[in-house]
């Protein structure tokens, strides 16, 4: 899994039998340089076709690199792995328009790793009238539903729910941002990648005015199913509501981000499922301490925690997520959930393509 916030490669290796269990895990960090044109691929620009192609080749090759490491690292030959599951780098996702791309040559990866890769698995969802995303809700039920009202939290760049009620068929959606606008912020404010435990907004003020105009965008007035990404909530939607407010200090600016990703998730899961009893929280806002408190204050009544609390590191529940989708393909067994991205319903997801 390369997810939206660009950092790195998370692969996790998984036994799969009656329930899954992580075996082992590897992180590769993405170069800078591959990170920045990845970027630049989410809006148009000049020979984007070939630039495209010429990223997709190089990630592949970092991919196959950090696979054939998690490999010797735990003395394994390609023969003992069933299949790869790669989601590959999302560049553009527009769902209204019928479309998600997402680069990743499985077939270069196929051949470099000598392993069987199971990819594409958007466009299938796609075709039946959804969203494409999240395709995570599946996962997430097979792996912590349990007899309480509970919900997963997955903060990438973006935030995503999955509802899970007893009995219930899974409910989820897109929140809105998750780091993606911190990130870009603090990039551009202090050269940093990320605001390491959410020191740096710990220290700014909410600016309620600034705030209210981030949260008066419709995405955040709409009902699932839905899904977004960098082509609406980036660094430019963020600089034309600075534009026509007031001077912020840039710390407080960080600080009403925050406060944007808690409010935009808590009002969606409260809307969605009332008297939530448990939200387990993955991917990288698990670590954000100061986004971890603010959700906690916001849900009192909820008992807040990362995935860690029931047994599954939050750094490797998504990479984890595509392995399990990819097990699903290979068995015949539909994994997009109609409920969650509205498609016609259930779809059989992902392209085999042998080694």
């Amino acid at each position: 899994m390369s997810g939206t916030s660009l950092d790195g490669f998370d692969i996790a290796l998984l036994e799969q039998s009656d329930h899954c269990r992580l075996v082992a895990n590897h992180y590769l960090p993405m170069p800078d340089d591959l990170r920045q044109e990845l970027l630049a691929l989410c809006s148009s620009g000049p020979d984007e076709l070939a630039r495209a192609a010429m990223a997709e080749q190089r990630w592949v090759q970092l991919a196959a690199q950090g696979i054939q490491t998690l490999l010797s690292e735990q003395k394994l030959s390609a023969s003992a792995i069933r299949a790869i599951g790669s989601h590959g780098q999302t560049i553009r996702h527009e769902p209204a328009r019928g479309f998600s791309i997402q680069i990743g040559n499985p077939a270069l990866l196929a051949e470099l790793t000598g392993i069987c890769v199971v990819s594409d698995f958007r466009r299938r969802d796609l075709a039946a009238g959804g969203q494409g995303a999240p395709l995570v809700p599946a996962f997430h039920q097979a792996l912590f539903a349990c007899d309480k009202r509970c919900a997963v939290l997955n903060i990438g760049g973006f935030s995503n729910l999955s509802l899970l009620e007893p009995s219930q068929e899974v409910h989820g959606f897109d929140c809105g941002p998750g780091n993606v606008l911190m990130d870009a912020w603090i990039d551009q404010q202090q050269g940093e990648r990320f605001d390491r435990d959410g020191a740096w907004a710990a220290s700014g003020q909410v600016q309620p005015q600034l705030l209210q105009a981030l949260l008066g965008d419709a995405f955040f007035q709409t009902q699932g199913p839905k899904s977004t990404g960098r082509e609406l909530f980036n660094l430019g939607w963020l600089e034309r509501h600075l534009a026509r407010l007031p001077s912020y200090g840039a710390a407080d600016v960080q600080a009403t981000l925050l406060e944007l990703t808690a409010q935009s998730i808590i009002s969606a899961l409260t809307a969605a499922q009332q008297q939530t009893e448990i939200l387990l929280v993955c991917g990288g806002g698990a670590h954000n301490g100061a986004l971890m408190r603010r959700l906690q204050a916001l849900l009192p009544a909820t008992q807040v925690s990362s995935t860690d609390s029931h047994g599954v590191p939050a750094d490797w529940v998504e990479a984890m997520a595509f392995a399990w989708l990819a097990h699903c393909c290979l068995e015949g067994i539909p994994a997009n959930r109609p409920s969650v991205t509205g498609a016609r319903g259930l779809r059989m997801l992902g392209a085999i393509y042998p080694a």
